[in-house]
Formats: structure tokens, sequence, C-alpha cells
């Protein structure tokens, strides 16, 4: 029997959201406010003309879907707009009962004459925790009738760039020159590694991860592979985008290379079609050693249903989204967002998409929420994350049982 959730009971439980970028996650209102104060052109100037012609629910491809970017990401050259996005973002993920998030974004994106790579990190973190504050401080939280919101911020090296991305960027090919590409983005994450670093050991930020986002064919998480071997050895929990448009030799390369805690989308883990390494000769075999590896191993797979229906056509329906045979497999499944304003999603929403259209029980569901938690790499120590998680099932078994919804 197929198990029925009311839309309301996946709203108020507690929730995590462990894949959300702050550059696809503005309120549409701000990017305009934002875009007039600052003199950035945008195609439109109200909410309605920016998801017609920017925005949309329906993209043709990955790189119109990107086309978007282009102009959140010029809007935040400056503390203290960059601040304020990162509080709102923080605002909207408290309204919908997130109460454990971590933001990523690529701050050498953001680096300029006026905004150094920490500043836009300690910018990020700052918004982030007016809005915990504000939170934490509420009657609700301090009279145990609702949970703390917690908080970490990803930083995100770029698989490629080019001079036009950022005068980071620009400077830095400049002096590098006389370096193969490959050569400079390994030097760029191995920079911003040293940058985390440095925050989490003299300012204590909660800078919990480091992440490798962009373009995966023709650029290898192995050419980051030093900036992964610094953060290893600092004790910064690791995940990479992989297996998003590339095959499952780009997530094995995550973790064998990278050192990968946790695996961003990996869409095509099960796609032994995909594989091109001509040493491997059983492929099905290959993938059902990773798949196995991964389960085994509880390296969670951050999955972004939304995301991934806009972005790969051969993706129909989440009916036949890889997610339900990650779930069926006992891999440690959590159910994010990638870019809200993007995708027009939020966590609610991939979570009422998953229970329409996987059928799970009771069971799965609550494992699902859970790994959300258990999976995030949180900013306290292992006793204080426990008893967070602690919280988190006996919130979410109160509402079951307010909502008569098994357990098991």
């Amino acid at each position: 029997m197929k198990l029925s959730v009311p839309v309301e009971f996946l709203h108020r439980i507690p929730k995590a959201d462990l894949h959300v970028h702050l550059d696809g996650s503005l309120r549409l209102g701000t990017l305009i406010e934002l875009a007039r104060e600052q003199g950035v052109k945008l195609p439109a100037y109200t909410e309605k003309g920016l998801c017609q012609k920017v925005f949309k629910k329906k993209y043709a491809s990955l790189a119109e879907y990107l086309n978007g970017f282009a102009y959140t990401d010029a809007v935040m050259q400056d503390r203290e707009s960059v601040e304020r996005i990162a509080y709102e973002l923080g605002q909207d993920a408290i309204a919908e009962n997130v109460r454990y998030m971590e933001v990523r974004f690529a701050p050498q994106l953001h680096a300029n004459g006026l905004l150094s790579v920490e500043e836009s990190i300690r910018a990020v973190v700052r918004g982030l925790q007016r809005a915990q504050r504000e939170h934490n401080s509420s009657v609700l939280v301090r009279s145990g009738r609702d949970l703390e919101f917690h908080f970490g911020v990803i930083a995100c090296a770029m698989r490629n760039f080019n001079r036009a991305m950022s005068p980071y960027y620009a400077a830095l090919m400049a002096t590098l020159s006389h370096l193969s590409k490959a050569e400079v983005v390994g030097i760029a994450s191995l920079e911003l590694a040293k940058v985390i670093v440095q925050l989490v050991q003299e300012e204590k930020l909660p800078v919990v991860g480091f992440d490798l986002a962009g373009e995966e064919a023709g650029y290898p998480a192995v050419d980051h592979a030093a900036a992964y071997e610094y953060v290893h050895r600092h004790f910064i929990r690791k995940t990479l985008h992989a297996g998003e448009s590339y095959g499952p030799e780009s997530i094995f390369q995550a973790i064998t290379e990278c050192h990968a805690n946790r695996i961003g989308h990996g869409t095509y883990l099960f796609s032994a079609e995909h594989i091109k390494d001509r040493k491997v000769t059983d492929k099905p075999g290959y993938v059902e050693a990773l798949a196995n590896y991964l389960a085994s191993a509880r390296i969670g797979i951050e999955v972004c249903l939304t995301s991934n229906l806009q972005t790969l056509p051969e993706i129909k329906s989440i009916k036949n989204h890889p997610v339900r045979e990650m779930i069926q497999r006992g891999l440690p499944v959590t159910i994010c967002t990638d870019n809200r304003l993007v995708s027009h999603t939020t966590v609610t929403h991939e979570m009422e998409l998953l229970v329409k259209q996987v059928d799970l029980t009771p069971k799965q569901l609550k494992n699902l929420v859970i790994a959300g938690f258990k999976s995030g790499f949180f900013p306290g120590d292992y006793r204080e994350k426990n008893r967070f998680i602690r919280q988190v099932i006996d919130r979410y078994n109160a509402l079951a049982t307010e909502y008569n919804i098994p357990l098991f």
C-alpha cells in the first residue's frame, strides 16, 4: 500500500538541506532591488518577467539553467549584499522547518578589489548567524516547543573557470599564464583550501566542508587532489559534485583521489553505459562494487530531484530517477534543493515529489529525514551532534503520531 503523507506533515517535520547554493537561492525581489542599486542590468525588473526570461520552471539545457547565475553573482560583489542574501536564505529555510543546512558557495567568484575571499566567507557566516540568533532566541525554542537552527558553510572550488567569471580568476590566470589550465585550477583550489583551514583554525568559523563544483566532463577531480589532501589533513570534511553529468568513474575518482565524505548528485551512479575507461571490462561489476562501497562506507548522496529533472533531459520523471534504487540499496540518501530560486523549490517540495512518485515505506521516509542530519558536517562536537539528532528523532516521532503516520 502506497504511503500517504500530508504535505503539512512534510512541512512541519524538521529537515536538513545539505546541498544548497547561495547564489542559486536568492529571493527574486532582493535580486531586482540589488540590481537597481548596483546598476546591474537584468533582462527584466519584475519577478514575473525574470521568471519568463531567466528563472524558468523548465530549461532547454544545462547551459540555459546556468544563465541565471550570471545575474545573481553580479549582485554579490560586496559584503553587505552577500550578508543580506545569506540572512534571507537562513530565514527562508527556517520558515519551512529546515533545522540544519549547509550553504555552499564559491568565494573566489565574489573576490574583487572591494571584497576578499576571506571577507566573502565571513559575510555568509554573519548573515546565517543573524538568522540563527533570531530563531534560537524565540519563545518557541526557549520553551522547548521547537528545535534550534544550526548551519555550516561549504566552500566550493571550481573544476573550470575563465577570466570573465571574476577579477580573482582573471588575475590568477594572468599571473599563471605559463602554466596549463589543469595546473591553474589546481592552484586556485589549493589557495582556497588554505584560506578555509586558516579561518577555521584562527577564527573558529563554521566552514564545515570543501566542495568541487562546475562542469565535470573534461575537468577531472584529480586536478584538485592537492587541495583535497590539504583539507583532509586538517580535518575538513569533503564533498564533490560527481556523477551529475558524467559517469560512475567521476564518483570513483571523488572517493579515491579526494577522500569524499559525501557525493553531490551522484545521478549517474548506476549508469554502466557511461563508463569510458577501457580498462574496465566488467562494467556492471564496477557499478555494483562502487554502490556497495558507498553504502557500506556511509558516503552520503546529496540528491536534488527538481534540479536533475531540469538539467538532465534523459530523466523524464522522478519515477525513472535513480533515487529509487539508491534507497532500495540502503545508500544514505539526503533530499536537497540545490538552488531554491533557479529550481523554484524548497526541501518540503522536494520531499513531496519523492513521496508522491516513489513508493516508500514509513521506515524509509523516516530514515531519509534522519539521514539529512546524520550525514551533515555538523560544526559542533560529535556529542552535541548526537544530542541534536535525538531531538530531531523525537520531534519526528511526535509529529508522526499526531498525523497517524506509522514509524515502521
